[in-house]
């Protein structure tokens, strides 16, 4: 077995902990352009996994980093790229990560970014600054907020002059622009790209919330919510708040690959919850008292179930979704209607 190192993970500011990556490849996010890409492919740098090195890795072009790597300039100029966020989104911060990018590293970075929905930036396009050329060290994460209060689709990577950056992560909230829907129709309102986002839980030692509104079924029993094994009275618990209010309609609970530590039974309280009203710690509180949306159900292993009967609530904005006692579950979807 040969020699292998990864990066350890690092506390970073409060935004890392509140925030979606939004340049998470496994969401979707992409690397549409970079000018070279010699040393390290670029879709390397958008890996959700923490990063690796083995001493002893070499291709044809030299060292294997694990990171989007460009080779030492000779010219005038520099290296940059353009990333397509998973989905639109309000950034809050950015990680630049030279983990194991040591003598290669880019000496400094900037972040541009634009808004192009529904489509890709071209030459007309106009970029605005998130964060300006900012140094970098070797090995490191340097940390950088960003207020700008608006959305925003695609990001303008710069290095100066050349250099490997090991992952670039970006955190943000979804933005989901709710004038133009079918008022009609029926959308997963927990969806992370509608808004969607977990505020509290009892457990995540396997898994946070988050991953139960990720698009798509789970890929393996790590892409979901999964807690420890209880050893106590009680059971399970998470509370998700909905991407817009809305009236629910239809649940689904996705148990993918959850085989022999699926929860035996769930289920589901609501309520309507104005803005600004409440912090998630006593949100805690107020969710044990919350009406039931959905009675307790059964649960298979490897699943979907579909639950149609639902408690007529009202408008609801965030849910407490209990598994009882224990276990796993890869996806949760709430299906209704949005209303203001």
């Amino acid at each position: 077995m040969r020699d292998v190192m990864v990066a350890p993970e690092v506390e970073g500011p409060e935004f890392t902990r509140t925030g979606l990556n939004l340049a998470d490849g496994s969401l979707g996010a992409e690397v549409l352009f970079v000018t070279d890409e010699f040393f390290g492919a670029r879709e390397r740098m958008l890996n959700p996994e923490m990063p690796v090195f083995y001493p002893d890795e070499y291709d044809d072009h030299g060292k294997w980093m694990d990171g989007w790597e460009t080779r030492r300039r000779r010219t005038t100029g520099h290296d940059w790229s353009i990333i397509r966020l998973a989905m639109p989104g309000v950034l809050m911060g950015v990680d630049f990560d030279t983990s194991f990018f040591s003598g290669n590293f880019p000496p400094a970075a900037a972040l541009d970014a634009c808004y192009c929905p529904g489509a890709d930036p071209d030459e007309g396009t106009e970029w605005q600054q998130l964060i300006p050329a900012t140094p970098l060290r070797g090995n490191d994460h340097c940390f950088r907020e960003i207020v700008s209060g608006r959305p925003w689709t695609h990001l303008r990577l710069h290095l100066y002059p050349d250099g490997g950056v090991a992952r670039l992560r970006v955190y943000g909230k979804p933005h989901r622009d709710w004038n133009n829907l079918d008022a009609s129709a029926a959308i997963n309102l927990l969806a992370l790209e509608n808004g969607g986002d977990q505020v509290a839980w009892s457990d995540a030692h396997y898994g946070e919330p988050r991953k139960l509104l990720r698009p798509g079924r789970g890929i393996n029993m790590g892409d979901g919510w999964e807690t420890r094994r209880r050893r106590e009275p009680g059971n399970d618990w998470c509370i998700l708040a909905l991407g817009h209010k809305g009236i629910a309609e239809r649940i689904e609970v996705d148990t993918a690959h959850f085989k022999g530590n699926f929860p035996a039974t769930c289920s589901i309280q609501a309520a309507c919850v104005e803005a600004g009203a409440s912090t998630a710690s006593s949100l805690i509180t107020q969710s044990m008292f919350w009406q039931t949306l959905m009675p307790e159900q059964p649960l298979t292993a490897d699943a979907i179930h579909e639950f149609a009967e639902l408690a007529d609530l009202g408008p609801i904005t965030h849910i407490r979704f209990n598994i009882i006692p224990d276990g796993g579950v890869s996806r949760l979807r709430l299906f209704g209607k949005p209303v203001s």
